[in-house]
């Protein structure tokens, strides 16, 4: 069943925050909370957290209305570290643990396993303020899942961590969902939230403007993109009449169509003078996809 928002409204003076927000974050699925700064990914966090109380709606838990979820029950990854620069990495953990009501002979096992996993374990007794901000990262995020939670919220979980630790992070996230975590994730990284999540909503001024399975949003935009690597010329591409725009990405060009069917009257075009290396039809990504939606500001 997992989080259920429905109709949420939270107004500050006279600015609206959230208006109008319904969302469904299930068991075994990974939500994607998406948008630019102020679009009211955090004030939606902090409901959930029972940090502020919705002016109007509901919150569903587990199919039940509750007017706040069991803070034991919520592990919260914020995008701003909040450790103990002079405690030690078990200390800190003990520490984070307590908090949630655990004690230290259920505590020990666990983190020596995270430790061990994340390969922390030879750092144990240093000083938070010792480690990289990558390892940080991977010490913050033993933190928010060492006490089990029912509700995951990660915001901006892969911030410092190179490619190899940006994967392990990501087996783990997945591990956690097909446990039955629910699992709500928040990145500016579209590329990432495109890879991880299985439903997204995508807020603009505290409204939500596009929201659904993953899959299904990206077919609503149709397929009006190909990928080309050919002899081709963006020039000379740009000058078709079903072309609405070429962009150069390394060793491709990226052609952006009026309408689904003009795919065939690019193949035709590219491939009338013979061998082409690559010709792929494609929806558009989820960058493209926000783009279009909340406009090319900084998000």
């Amino acid at each position: 069943m997992g989080l259920e928002l429905r109709n949420i409204n939270k107004i500050f003076g006279d600015f609206v925050a959230i208006e109008n927000l319904s969302i469904h974050a299930g068991d075994n699925r990974i939500f994607g909370l998406i948008g630019q700064n102020g679009a009211g990914k955090t004030t939606t966090f902090r409901m959930v957290l029972g940090l502020l109380k919705p002016d109007k709606g509901e919150i569903i838990w587990n199919g039940k209305k509750v007017r706040s979820i069991d803070p034991d029950q919520i592990g919260y990854l914020p995008e701003e570290r909040g450790l103990y620069q002079d405690l030690s990495l078990e200390d800190q953990l003990l520490f984070f643990g307590r908090l949630r009501g655990k004690n230290r002979k259920e505590l020990l096992p666990k983190i020596n396993y995270w430790l061990d996993r994340l390969e922390l374990s030879d750092k144990r007794t240093q000083k938070v303020k010792t480690l990289s901000k990558g390892n940080q990262q991977k010490l913050q995020l033993i933190s928010t899942i060492l006490h089990e939670p029912s509700i995951l919220i990660l915001d901006e979980p892969f911030s410092g961590l190179d490619p190899v630790n940006a994967e392990s992070l990501k087996d783990i996230v997945l591990e956690l969902r097909d446990t039955g975590t629910t699992i709500i994730f928040s990145s500016h990284r579209m590329e990432h939230v495109e890879e991880m999540c299985d439903d997204i909503c995508m807020l603009r001024a505290g409204r939500s403007i596009l929201q659904g399975d993953i899959y299904q949003v990206k077919k609503q935009f149709g397929t009006k993109k190909v990928i080309l690597k050919s002899n081709h010329k963006e020039e000379e591409l740009n000058m078709l009449p079903y072309v609405s725009s070429v962009k150069k990405e390394l060793d491709k060009l990226n052609i952006y169509v009026h309408h689904d069917r003009d795919i065939e009257k690019i193949f035709d075009y590219v491939t009338k003078d013979g061998f082409v290396s690559t010709f792929s039809a494609e929806t558009p990504s989820l960058n493209e996809i926000f783009k279009m939606k909340v406009g090319e500001l900084s998000v």
